[in-house]
């Protein structure tokens, strides 16, 4: 297989993605990004997370095998740019499907977003937020209070969810993580592991004197009254990882990591 005339390159804006674009566009042929079968991107997650959006914002969705010119990587493969036809050839293919975010705002505006790795609500002051929680139109907490909560899908699991002790989800597993951030109250409560078929709604209680902000992925949603978090079964994103690189071996890992 070749990947000159299938596959588009996009890079980061960083001195070490550019370099890197440069060296591949002496060796392919590349096609342009509206006409590519896959797409071949350099850079970190951050790069990769926005590559993925802008996937879901043309509604033209095809495979990314991204290649790690950032810091973390994880969601990306190895820099090594030899033998690249090979290696998407023999590669991987994982598929993602986003969460869809809908907030409402205290001034009653409504704002849709897509998150693929999670949708995070955080306290805007030095006051702590209070949300009541709730799963399926359920009320699950009559009050939560906190710095804030997210919903992580599995591939996101291992990134700002287990930084706030959340559970690591496996690829495949149906489910996803709810996570507190710095719980006041309950106190003891530690966060739920719910199947993604759940809606998870969120209604910020004294939304003036307490502001809430929701943030799917990098977007941002300031002073909201209420959150709902779903799976987005409409849309489905493909990852291409070498076969000893590969995406849901690596999150397994991530629970031996200590």
């Amino acid at each position: 297989m070749t990947i000159d005339g299938k596959f588009a390159l996009v890079a980061s804006p960083t001195d070490s993605a550019q370099d890197a674009a440069t060296v591949l566009r002496r060796r392919h042929d590349f096609a342009e990004l509206d006409e590519a079968e896959g797409i071949i991107a350099l850079g970190g997650d951050g790069f990769m997370l926005q590559t993925l959006h802008q996937m879901l914002t043309d509604r033209r969705i095809v495979p990314v095998f991204g290649m790690n010119l950032g810091t973390v990587g994880f969601l990306m493969n190895e820099w090594k740019p030899d033998t690249l036809d090979q290696r998407v050839e023999k590669a991987k293919t994982f598929t993602v499907t986003p969460l869809r975010m809908e907030a409402v705002t205290v001034d009653g505006e409504t704002i849709s977003s897509a998150a693929i790795n999670e949708v995070s609500l955080l306290r805007e002051t030095r006051q702590t937020a209070k949300l009541e929680v709730t799963a399926d139109g359920r009320v699950v907490i009559e009050e939560l209070v906190c710095d804030g909560v997210l919903v992580a899908t599995p591939a996101g699991s291992t990134a700002y969810n287990l930084s706030a002790q959340g559970p690591i989800l496996p690829m495949g597993s149906n489910m996803l993580a709810l996570t507190p951030i710095s719980p006041f109250r309950p106190r003891r409560w530690r966060g739920a592991i719910l199947p993604d078929t759940t809606r998870i709604g969120f209604r910020v209680l004294e939304p003036v004197k307490r502001p809430v902000s929701a943030v799917a992925d990098q977007r941002e949603v300031r002073e909201v009254s209420t959150v709902e978090v779903h799976l987005d079964t409409s849309l489905t994103l493909s990852l291409m990882f070498d076969p000893d690189f590969a995406l849901d071996e690596r999150i397994a890992r991530e629970q031996f990591i200590v």
